[in-house]
């Protein structure tokens, strides 16, 4: 394999797998966060 088609092959799944990680904490991060105020704009409603 040509020595610079392999460079670019390891950047390529480098840079897929980084994105796939960051996708993933982003998701959860925005889930817990809407989890919670959801959580705490019930609690209004049920203290009224």
């Amino acid at each position: 394999m040509d020595p610079r088609l392999r460079t670019i092959f390891i950047i390529i799944v480098s840079v897929s797998i980084f994105g796939l990680l960051v996708f993933v904490f982003v998701k959860n991060f925005i889930k817990r966060k809407l989890e919670y105020y959801l959580e705490k704009k019930n609690k209004k409603k049920k203290s009224k």
